[in-house]
């Protein structure tokens, strides 16, 4: 939990598709708040299925924290010329959970090196403009681990304690998941703590 920052700025909202066009090629811009890398993944594949006729799907994300997990794509543009600059942009507006991409539809002329890592810039940037940016508190996923003779207290904890479930599953033995604040996990494990055959874990 040492690792874990107390704010953090993210993107507010998803933005895209911001289009220009550069010595006839096509770039759009998309930007998505992405908390883990299992969403940053499906936005992935749903943009492949949307712009399957592009000529390059380039992309960056940063997502979690101490340390983050970083991620650069070229797609077949020139190493260091697309998911360089976009990452740059994330960097340079501090943003943690998130997924930058640009789509290029090729125009038949060559923009060089220099060229694209500028067009790719832009694409990052407009996306990331029109996204807004916001300081947001990380959240933390505790699993409740527990038998089912214990769930009527253990939901009745939850509801008091006005907590947010993130996954659950029913059975003879339950697993919960909720989404903390850090600020509050040791309350929250002394809560459940004191309930007997609970058992608290961050994951």
């Amino acid at each position: 939990m040492s690792g874990i920052p107390k704010s953090y700025h993210t993107l507010k909202k998803p933005s895209g598709p911001c289009l220009f066009k550069e010595h006839k090629s096509r770039f759009i811009g998309l930007a998505y708040p992405a908390d883990s890398i299992e969403k940053s993944q499906s936005i992935l594949e749903t943009l492949k299925k949307s712009y399957r006729d592009a000529s390059h799907i380039c992309y960056a994300y940063r997502i979690g924290f101490s340390p983050a997990e970083v991620r650069m794509n070229d797609d077949g543009e020139p190493t260091y010329s697309a998911g360089a600059p976009i990452m740059g942009q994330i960097e340079s507006y501090g943003l943690f959970n998130v997924i930058v991409c640009v789509v290029r539809y090729y125009g038949g002329v060559k923009l060089g090196v220099g060229g694209l890592i500028q067009a790719y810039k832009r694409g990052a940037q407009d996306s990331i403009e029109q996204a807004g940016v916001i300081l947001q508190k990380p959240l933390l996923l505790a699993e409740l681990s527990f038998e089912y003779p214990q769930l009527d207290m253990v939901m009745r904890t939850i509801s008091q304690q006005q907590l947010n479930i993130h996954q659950q599953e029913m059975h003879l033995h339950c697993r919960l998941v909720l989404q903390i604040s850090p600020e509050r996990y040791t309350e929250i494990q002394k809560l459940f703590g004191a309930i007997e055959g609970v058992l608290v874990r961050i994951i």
